[in-house]
């Protein structure tokens, strides 16, 4: 399965066995919560997981949206109606920033047949497809999760990539520069990082650019295939679309993802001892 599928490609696999389960993960970093969106509308049978609560452990010392314990996972995604060897398609409300955490947990986990609507439920609407308000109870999924399908970096890690190989960072420009920061202790980015903003993966319509696109922009960064290349964010959300991003450009695939740095600049700037780079540059 491709990491992004469309909204018509997706509405034919709803009419035909395996029928895909569809989480709505609908999110935004200073609300309002994406149930009340959800209860307002949503594809039909999808299922509404809640990224602060569901899919991350409680905010502390591993950053404001830690990896889940997998047990609670499982049992999240069970709930859900997530299967082993059925397809999942998850889906925001336009860019799939936040869709993007849900796929790379669920590869995490380690099931492989997972995409990301391409546009989200903006895009679904903009096709005159169906919507429903009525919460489905889906029957128990069989999922088993099993940690560690898809790489992930520690601090330390983190800032041996960003001097040896390319640390994309995924928030925008004026946090990365360190003009603002709203939400994490200190301002900055992790010395060595490349600013690569996850607004840029899509166009004006939320709608993912092509690969040929995206490679050019990874390669206008300093990517290059086979060179190694990691992500993070602000928490380690929108930092999921940027390994999204590398593997629909081509420039990694699935069975060697970019690793992603789960912590996040909530994890780094938490320590006072990591230094912090502030300005356009590097650092």
């Amino acid at each position: 399965m491709q990491p992004l599928i469309r909204t018509n490609d997706l509405m034919d696999r709803l009419g035909r066995e395996p029928r895909p389960t569809v989480l709505d993960v609908r999110w935004s970093l200073l609300g309002p919560p994406g149930r009340q969106d959800y209860e307002r509308g949503h594809l039909p049978g999808a299922v509404f997981v809640d990224l602060d609560t569901e899919l991350a452990a409680p905010p502390g010392p591993a950053g404001r949206h830690p990896l889940p314990d997998p047990e609670a996972l499982e049992a999240v995604l069970r709930r859900a109606g997530v299967d082993q060897d059925r397809p999942v398609v998850v889906y925001d409300a336009d860019n799939g920033s936040a869709a993007a955490r849900a796929w790379w947990l669920l590869r995490w986990a380690g099931h492989r047949e997972v995409a990301v609507l391409d546009g989200g439920y903006a895009a679904w609407l903009d096709a005159g497809l169906p919507t429903e308000a009525a919460v489905p109870s889906p029957a128990p999924g069989d999922l088993r999760v099993r940690p560690g399908s898809m790489p992930v970096l520690d601090a330390d890690a983190a800032a041996e990539l960003a001097r040896e190989g390319s640390l994309l960072d995924a928030r925008a420009p004026e946090r990365y520069r360190g003009e603002v920061e709203p939400v994490d202790p200190r301002p900055g980015h992790v010395p060595g990082a490349v600013n690569a903003p996850f607004a840029e993966h899509v166009d004006e319509r939320g709608r993912w650019r092509s690969p040929a696109d995206l490679a050019a922009r990874f390669a206008d960064l300093g990517v290059r295939p086979g060179e190694p290349v990691g992500a993070y964010c602000g928490s380690g959300i929108t930092a999921s679309s940027v390994v999204l991003a590398l593997e629909h450009a081509g420039v990694t695939s699935a069975d060697r993802p970019a690793p992603l740095y789960a912590g996040s600049w909530s994890h780094w700037a938490a320590d006072p001892a990591r230094p912090a780079a502030t300005g356009r540059e590097r650092g």
